[in-house]
């Protein structure tokens, strides 16, 4: 029937039978039966494929958020965000995924998703784009700002990148994957329900269920019913806010508050949020409108954000009201107000230039009124703290939200994430966007609402996910981690260099130098002590005498041993230094021997 067959075994189809050849032999069974008959090849069990869930990102962190879905040689992509770096991470200016699974099987990619134009989903897709082609789908918001981005790293000729609306289905190799409209701090978010053979898997991205948004409509709350309805294998939902009980404000909330602090208000307003919270920034346009103040908006991502929503049509700006900064000092107080960047602290932010007298345009005046509507993101308390002590300093008030409600979170508390897990009805359910006290939260929550512990997957950034229709497990890795982007740098820095610029920062540095005879190891000048950040030399003559007496000893050492080894005699130098240093001062410097040879 068939000429001999070398290779994989492989079904065919042919009136009604299903041909099998396998080491030649021909077996023929009936069609019908063929899904439910186990074949063997070679005394191999011919398995179906599994879907593959992996996330390079997002887990056990906040930022970063990258999930990959693969399927029988196919892979999409669910968001490819960055992250900011730690306070120890020294020089380093942003954290990007590993990507160095998807650039291994960069055939595969069949599509970018992203879920909204947040920097912590957007934020890598410059990088990951060096070395990947593939399409990227996201609503309009999002492709907006992503088109910036990929403007301002010359890449947009390169990309193609599709705009898609709520509700709609998306064709990506062996998957499809359909937009659905959800709520968050921003325009234009959508959670994905995404469709292969063994099931549909629903990635909730970022959301709340907000009754009176400022604008965009009610999450779709019917279709993730409906999909619960027809069987949903897998959820993976947001866990930001799984530790707070109840239900997120509505942003329209906020508006209420702006309207008290700018009504019969006799100095200038500034206010300070989130550049991507769209709707927050149309609330406050709005009650600056019907006060009657001009309104000028500083700081880089908060006039890309304004420019990309008015072209699309997500703000509404009267006429006139809009003024550029340079035109302020032309108007009264009580006629202007300022948006600003700078509501987590960020050095060069638009505020804290401001605040520290280094905006060009605008300086802090004693009566301003300083509003910042935004939380501290965990971590930046410090900074924060540091730009409202100098806003102080200056003479202005500061209003923040332990003063009023000034802001709400776009992230679902717990009756929210309740409501869609009844919605829903996953057999197998994944916490995502969250650290790992985050994530045990919300998987004792999924057991709460009756769900099988064994069907929870609380997983880990680089951890395989094996899903078949009735079963899921963690099975293998990849590889996956952080990568350091300094400047034009990327992944040149490493733990290596970090540690090193740990050590500088909190406990300076010690070089000796000495010239030695290349022919016999003779000195022949030094050795001389250079230092930075570890004393103040002027007012330790008698400790850096010390050194270079000891740094001469263990020269001496190295002499009466014969030894013309430079790597041997630094060596030298440095551990008998560290080991004086300590006992000394109890303080351990970097010390970096340097000898030139004549």
């Amino acid at each position: 029937m068939a000429a001999p067959f070398s290779g994989e075994a492989g079904p065919e189809r042919a009136g009604g039978i299903a041909f099998f050849w396998c080491a030649h032999v021909s077996v023929y069974i009936p069609f019908h039966l063929f899904q439910t008959t186990q074949i063997k090849e070679c005394n191999k069990p011919i398995m179906a494929e599994k879907l593959k869930i992996i996330s390079l990102g997002g887990l056990n962190e906040i930022g970063k958020n990258v999930t990959v879905y693969e399927y029988g040689g196919d892979i999409i992509v669910v968001d490819v965000g960055m992250g900011f770096p730690d306070d120890d991470m020294y020089g380093i200016d942003v954290v990007i995924p590993d990507f160095s699974y998807l650039i291994k099987n960069k055939d595969k990619i069949r599509g970018i998703f992203l879920t909204h134009g947040h920097e912590d989903h957007i934020g890598s897709i410059p990088y990951l784009l060096r070395d990947v082609q593939a399409p990227i789908y996201a609503t309009r918001m999002t492709a907006g700002l992503v088109k910036l981005k990929l403007e301002e790293h010359r890449l947009l000729d390169k990309t193609k990148l599709i705009t898609c609306e709520s509700g709609e289905t998306v064709k990506a190799g062996k998957f499809s994957v359909e937009f659905i409209h959800v709520n968050h701090s921003i325009a234009d978010a959508c959670g994905f329900a995404i469709k292969c053979p063994v099931g549909v898997c629903i990635h909730t991205g970022d959301f709340k269920i907000d009754a009176t948004p400022v604008s965009g409509g009610m999450i779709d709350l019917a279709r993730l019913g409906q999909l619960g309805k027809e069987g949903v294998l897998a959820l993976l939902a947001d866990s930001t806010n799984v530790e707070r009980p109840g239900f997120t404000k509505s942003e329209r909330s906020v508006g209420a508050s702006f309207d008290a602090l700018f009504r019969g208000c006799e100095e200038r307003i500034i206010v300070t949020t989130f550049a991507s919270n769209v709707d927050r920034m149309q609330q406050i346009i709005s009650v600056a409108a019907k006060y009657g103040r001009k309104v000028a908006v500083t700081g880089r991502s908060m006039e890309n954000a304004i420019k990309v929503s008015t072209e699309l049509g997500y703000m509404n700006i009267p006429a006139g009201v809009l003024v550029d900064v340079n035109h302020l000092k032309s108007l009264p107080k009580n006629k202007v107000c300022i948006i600003t960047t700078g509501s987590q602290g960020e050095t060069m932010s638009a505020l804290t230039r401001m605040a520290f007298s280094t905006h060009r345009q605008v300086d802090i005046q004693a009566g301003d009124r300083v509003i910042i509507s935004a939380s501290a993101i965990p971590g930046n308390e410090n900074a924060i703290g540091s730009v409202i002590n100098e806003l102080y300093r200056k003479g202005a008030e500061v209003v923040n939200e332990r003063a009023a409600p000034l802001h709400v979170s776009g992230h679902a508390c717990q009756d929210e994430l309740k409501i869609i897990h009844a919605l829903v009805k996953p057999k197998f359910f994944i916490p995502v966007h969250g650290e790992q006290r985050m994530l045990k939260t919300h998987a004792k929550l999924a057991r709460e609402m009756g769900m099988d512990p064994n069907n929870i997957l609380i997983s880990d950034i680089g951890k395989v996910m094996e899903f078949t229709r009735n079963t899921a497990r963690i099975n293998g890795t990849v590889p996956a981690g952080r990568v350091f982007v300094d400047g034009y740098g990327v992944g040149d820095v490493g733990a290596v260099v970090l540690r090193d610029r740990k050590h500088l920062a909190e406990d300076g540095m010690i070089v000796v130098v000495a010239t030695m005879s290349a022919e016999d190891g003779a000195l022949l000048s030094g050795p001389d002590i250079i230092t930075r950040g570890f004393v103040y030399v002027k007012e330790s003559e008698g400790l850096m005498e010390e050194l270079k007496r000891v740094a001469m000893e263990a020269i001496e050492a190295c002499q009466d041993q014969r030894l013309k080894d430079w790597s041997a005699i630094k060596t030298q130098i440095k551990n008998d230094l560290s080991a004086f240093l300590y006992k000394k001062t109890k303080r351990n410097p970097m010390i970096l021997p340097v000898i030139m040879d004549v």
